[in-house]
């Protein structure tokens, strides 16, 4: 960017639209000469006699600069400053006030309306260039600082949501090598995750549930519910592969997988984005074994106090691990109806007989 005193314009290497100037003042001469000296700048000066027209024309084409008289009739040039500085669209637009008065007290009460410099009246056409100047360099220097942190942070943005994406992905692989650490079928989790949806739809449209789910609710139990046996990645292979009854001590240590898959999920850090999703995933691996009688496990939770998602989870987990082995779908469901109102809520598990068909 080149000022050249001689033409008193302002070019750069390439061409590029005249950087619009408004000028605002009520006596015609001085709008005048101010667009006389504009002009030899090369910018495109645009004229408003008060501060209404002013504020009408700054919405329309967004000028670069605005030279304002302070005097004038109606709204005066701290008014117009004021309100400019109070709109989104016109509040990054640099204000020099013009005016015959130099003040002391009138250039700070500009000052501290937002004004950026005071030029005073009669106007010298050099000093009137170098101010306009530098303010047009002050303002696109702003503009490129501002575009530039626009940038870096979508680009923050970007790389934290694919940093949260790469820990679910770790996730989601370590639920896959306890599911099969518990010789659970390859299909388990898909189908789990995918019935879990379907349940949650069921009773979205039930009166009893309308205002507990919602469609992201579904959304996110879907994407939470194949973590609920994550903490079997602390559980010995044998104990959870052994064919034979569990001793008393054996079954002590499978059921701390929830209170380990709890603790491995509460210890991630993740943005705002991804707090829904690991709240649900902390619930759902911490108390899918409450029962609903609160005779289950950690903590013996009993009714609604255990969180909603994890019911949901205990019903279709044993629904999928019974049609997983050698049970049909009615076989499944007739086995689990003498569970109802002991480890199932019965309200869940009425509604998953009546949507079972859409199982997969």
């Amino acid at each position: 960017m080149i000022y050249e005193n001689k033409e008193s314009t302002i070019t750069e290497g390439t061409a590029r639209e005249k950087r619009k100037i408004l000028i605002v003042d009520d006596v015609e001469m001085n709008r005048i000469v101010l667009e006389e000296i504009i002009k030899n700048m090369g910018c495109e000066p645009v004229l408003a006699e008060d501060g209404e027209e002013a504020l009408e024309k700054a919405k329309e084409c967004i000028p670069q600069l605005i030279l304002t008289d302070i005097s004038m009739p109606g709204i005066n040039g701290y008014e117009l400053c004021s309100i400019l500085k109070k709109n989104e669209k016109t509040r990054n637009i640099p204000v020099v006030f013009i005016s015959a008065f130099d003040n002391p007290q009138d250039i700070v009460e500009g000052f501290s309306l937002g004004g950026e410099d005071y030029i005073t009246k009669p106007f010298i056409p050099e000093l009137v260039q170098a101010r306009v100047i530098v303010h047009l360099r002050l303002h696109e220097a702003k503009q490129e600082l501002m575009e530039m942190n626009r940038r870096l942070q979508v680009s923050v943005s970007e790389q934290l949501k694919q940093m949260e994406m790469e820990k679910k992905n770790i996730l989601y692989a370590l639920a896959d090598i306890a599911a099969k650490n518990s010789s659970y079928k390859k299909e388990y989790l898909k189908r789990l995750s995918k019935n879990c949806g379907i349940l949650a739809q069921g009773m979205q449209l039930s009166p009893l549930f309308e205002d507990q789910i919602s469609d992201t609710y579904i959304d996110t139990i879907e994407l939470a519910a194949p973590l609920c046996d994550i903490g079997n990645i602390g559980i010995p292979m044998e104990i959870l592969r052994k064919n034979a009854a569990f001793t008393e001590e054996e079954a002590a240590i499978v059921e701390t997988h929830t209170e380990i898959g709890a603790k491995l999920l509460q210890d991630l850090h993740v943005t705002n984005d991804y707090n829904d999703f690991i709240k649900m995933s902390i619930d759902i691996a911490h108390y899918h074994h409450e029962n609903w009688d609160g005779s289950g496990y950690p903590n013996k939770l009993k009714n609604n106090n255990i969180p909603l998602s994890a019911q949901i989870v205990s019903i279709v987990a044993t629904y999928c691990l019974l049609t997983g082995q050698s049970y049909n779908r009615e076989e499944a469901l007739e086995l689990m109806k003498k569970n109802s109102g002991v480890k199932f809520n019965p309200d869940i598990f009425n509604i998953c007989c009546k949507i079972s068909r859409q199982f997969c």
